[in-house]
């Protein structure tokens, strides 16, 4: 995802795809369609993207990340274009990915755009850039991926990612790479001119250690599920294994279907790595407020919290022990009820936490009084033409401005003084004060 305004078709979701390897396996590899580990434990990615290289001194985030449960993490890097992150600095970014028990996914941003954004470079400065940094990433094949250059063509003769990033491929098992290796796709990392679609053969034959994994981001292009099954459909049937490594959840109204993302992952056992942790010059992709793990927005709260989500699906690798995803969602309350059931109170506050033309993103904090509640709900009424559109974490209903909002099933039952939260989206036109609101509970 380019850190500064762009335009829309300017994506950021990947999909990795997979060969069989030719030669025995190093690290994290490839077999059929699967990333497996050394030990040929099939490996699904469930993480998502830091910035790291213009947010170097956030690295406490690694940890933020992993306590949000990714079992990976895709690092913002830069060789030139921004502040170069030398080999000590990756070095260190790696021991903290491993540290806190996380597979390490390092991409390469200078390329992002590169044709049309004249700042941008080229996929074979990206592996200079590899290998001016290898001290730092030989012998980490167990838990390093590299990402040779993240969006490398923009939409200007996106036909040349063919050329260049076979050649790319090529030059890092040159200079002795054994890493899996991840490409990401033309047109902004969107491959809506079906280039790398058409061509991904090509690039996975070029490779001599069989070991590389195509990604295609999905935004703007992607906003319908025939668009984003179908895209998917083709690798599948093609045998090329396939990773989400990129994606966000809302541009605009209609303009990204995050939940068939998510959803489609998980059927299809494919991983996925959503656009950001925080930093965004639009804060409507960043999953945290300012970085604050305690502060999720709703788009934190859906990959973090969702069904679909980090909690309910990742498994960490086998390489740190191997955790099993919980059978129950995240955000299930404490399994033992109160044995009496008096009728309970609450309160509640209302947050709009992010805002953008014609639309924003609110969070409402319920807290259970001093006794035990087994439901709640939490009504107000707008007082300027606001409505809700969407919501996470409960059932939202209106009646003209006046809303009602109430558990779901699995978070109606708090503990005294136990709370939960529930975010939703809406829209607003020329005013969008924050309402009062009352709360009830049984």
């Amino acid at each position: 995802m380019k850190r500064i305004a762009a335009a829309l078709v300017a994506a950021v979701v990947s999909v990795l795809f997979f060969v069989a390897p030719a030669h025995a396996a190093t690290g994290l590899h490839i077999v059929g369609r699967n990333i497996v580990e050394a030990n040929g434990q099939t490996f699904v990615m469930r993480g998502v993207n830091h910035p790291h290289a213009w947010y170097a001194s956030r690295t406490n985030s690694i940890a933020d990340i992993k306590a949000a449960g990714a079992n990976t993490v895709r690092v913002v890097l830069s060789g030139g274009r921004w502040t170069t992150n030398t080999a000590a600095d990756v070095a260190n970014v790696i021991a903290l990915c491993k540290a806190n028990r996380l597979i390490c996914v390092l991409e390469n941003h200078d390329t992002t755009g590169y044709g049309e954004d004249a700042a941008a470079y080229s996929l074979d400065q990206a592996v200079d850039y590899w290998i001016s940094i290898k001290s730092a990433l030989t012998g980490q094949e167990n838990y390093v991926v590299i990402n040779i250059g993240n969006e490398p063509i923009g939409n200007t003769n996106p036909g040349q990612w063919t050329a260049a990033t076979v050649a790319a491929i090529q030059k890092m098992r040159a200079n002795g790479f054994e890493h899996l290796l991840m490409v990401d796709a033309p047109n902004w990392g969107q491959d809506w001119t079906y280039v790398m679609r058409d061509n991904a053969q090509t690039v996975l034959d070029a490779d001599t250690r069989k070991n590389t994994v195509l990604s295609i981001h999905m935004y703007a292009v992607f906003n319908q599920p025939s668009a984003i099954t179908s895209y998917l459909d083709t690798f599948e049937s093609r045998g090329w294994p396939l990773v989400i490594g990129e994606f966000g959840w809302q541009f605009a109204s209609g303009e990204v279907n995050d939940q068939t993302v998510l959803a489609e992952a998980v059927r299809r056992n494919l991983g996925y790595l959503g656009w950001s942790w925080s930093g965004n010059t639009d804060p409507i992709l960043d999953m945290t407020t300012n970085f604050d793990a305690s502060q999720l927005t709703t788009w934190g709260q859906r990959i973090v919290n969702g069904p679909n989500g980090l909690k309910a699906t990742a498994k960490e690798a086998t390489i740190f022990g191997g955790t099993t995803p919980p059978t129950t969602p995240p955000t299930t309350p404490p399994t033992t009820p109160p044995t009496t059931p008096p009728t309970g109170s609450c309160s509640a506050t209302y947050a709009v936490t992010g805002q953008w033309q014609n639309g924003f993103q609110g969070e409402v904090k319920v807290t259970a009084g001093s006794a035990a509640v087994k439901s709640w709900a939490v009504t107000w009424t707008y007082a300027n033409g606001q409505t809700v559109t969407q919501a996470w974490n409960a059932t939202v209903t209106s009646n003209g401005s006046a809303v009602t909002a109430r558990n779901a099933g699995y978070n109606g039952s708090l503990a005294a003084g136990a709370s939960t939260t529930f975010g939703f989206l809406g829209s607003w036109s020329g005013t969008n004060s924050v309402p009062a609101v009352s709360c009830s509970a049984t």
